[in-house]
């Protein structure tokens, strides 16, 4: 049993696995079993998807609507469920996790001045760019817009995973799209408490907030760190086949670590994954392929549930002008300011380009937009609704659009490199 839900936390989750799946009955199972037979199918298909606009995270979304509510009925999920908040969190901290040990230090500081400014410029103005259509076209008021405007504004590359898993692709517009997704899910928090509350009607307590935005960026920095020095001691050696379980057990334990002490998990996890592969490199090499698994996991599970929400009665009430928000967020707000960030950049236009265009929505915008929907807020259900049809439309756009991005902007590696040298430059800075 996990229980996390004190006033202010992000989100107030109580997971209980074994009851959940005992009390779903049949629905339990079912969704057990569309999940084994859609990770098998797109295992399958895995190399053909690789190579065309074929998307398994679209096949996860798609099988999810089949077998919600929306289709063929076999599962009944409840948005604010247990399940749904807890394999949302659990995705998105695993994947910014995994993410931070591709951005260790040495790479953080060769690309800063790119993903400051997209930290720094692009991310507010598309908060502002996206409350102005919420608010004239959607009809929601200020504090509600601008919310939606900070749920709406992290990006999560893992559904352009063409673009930042391919070694092929300039080393630096991947480091600026994996930096930026992972640093911005924990920094958008603090705007979507503030806006939330004022929503509400209440003071918003930025003291509280700032201390949990400190706490997470310690714990990911310390945690990692006392115990990748630990693992110089002689004594502390770990056998070969068990090596990739020293960062999952560093991982566990700072989730817990967070949820408890209510401190920002998101910033801490990649802050966390960045520690480590700045200290100790070879346990995050040895991490690698099963944190990339891990990742594949739970966010395969994650766009099942999610897809599984997405009924006809939750968007068939929604307006042109709120299609038209999710529309102007993703094809013209999001690649608009980004494009502005990068101006005056030693980036090539076509890798710009690239940069402006993968700004896909994730799991951080269906953590806070469960946030709202929880927090009783009068355009709660309205909020959700939004980004619940936005991140489906981002969903559809960008994972679809990944390989062939991602072909055109293949660099060639010399014939006279030696084998893994593309890798080790992955992460090492060039």
């Amino acid at each position: 049993m996990f229980t996390r839900g004190a006033p202010g936390s992000l989100v107030g989750t109580t997971l209980h696995w074994g009851a959940w799946f005992n009390d779903g009955g049949g629905f339990g199972v079912a969704l057990v079993l569309a999940f084994g037979l859609v990770l098998l199918i797109s295992v399958s298909l895995s190399g053909l998807a690789a190579r065309t606009v074929l998307s398994t995270a679209l096949m996860f979304l798609a099988a999810g609507a089949l077998i919600g509510q929306g289709g063929f009925g076999l599962v009944d999920i409840a948005p604010t469920g247990p399940l749904v908040t807890g394999l949302a969190d659990i995705a998105l901290f695993t994947v910014l996790f995994t993410d931070g040990q591709r951005a260790s230090l040495p790479a953080l500081r060769e690309g800063w001045r790119l993903s400051g400014r997209a930290l720094g410029l692009a991310m507010p103005l598309t908060m502002a760019g996206i409350a102005l259509p919420a608010h004239f076209l959607a009809g929601l008021d200020w504090p509600t817009a601008l919310l939606l405007g900070a749920i709406l504004s992290p990006t999560d590359p893992v559904f352009a995973s063409a673009i930042v898993g391919r070694d092929d692709v300039p080393l630096r517009l991947r480091r600026l799209l994996n930096v930026e997704s992972g640093l911005n899910d924990g920094l958008a928090l603090p705007f979507v408490l503030i806006f939330l509350a004022t929503a509400k009607g209440q003071e918003s307590d930025l003291g509280k907030v700032g201390v949990e935005l400190a706490l997470g960026l310690a714990f990911g920095i310390a945690i990692p760190a006392l115990v990748a020095l630990a693992w110089r001691l002689k004594i502390l050696t770990a056998e070969p086949r068990l090596q990739a379980l020293g960062p999952l057990a560093i991982a566990i334990a700072l989730f817990a670590t967070c949820h408890l002490t209510h401190a920002n998990p998101y910033l801490a996890a990649f802050i966390a994954g960045s520690t480590l592969a700045t200290l100790d490199r070879t346990a995050a090499h040895h991490f690698e392929p099963l944190g990339d698994l891990l990742s594949e996991l739970t966010k395969f599970g994650a766009l099942l549930v999610f897809g599984a929400l997405i009924t006809p009665e939750r968007i068939s009430h929604l307006s042109l002008g709120d299609w038209a928000v999710a529309v102007l967020a993703i094809l013209l707000i999001r690649p608009a300011t980004m494009l502005l960030s990068l101006l005056r950049t030693p980036l090539p236009k076509r890798e710009r380009s690239a940069a402006a265009w993968f700004g896909p929505k994730g799991f951080a915008s269906v953590v806070y937009g469960l946030l709202a929907l929880q927090a009783g807020i009068p355009a709660g259900e309205h909020v959700f609704d939004l980004v619940a049809v936005t991140i489906a439309l981002s969903i559809v756009l960008h994972s679809s659009t990944d390989v062939p991005v991602a072909k055109a902007l293949r660099v060639e590696p010399p014939d006279n490199l030696p084998t893994g040298a593309r890798k080790n430059d992955d992460r090492e800075p060039a």
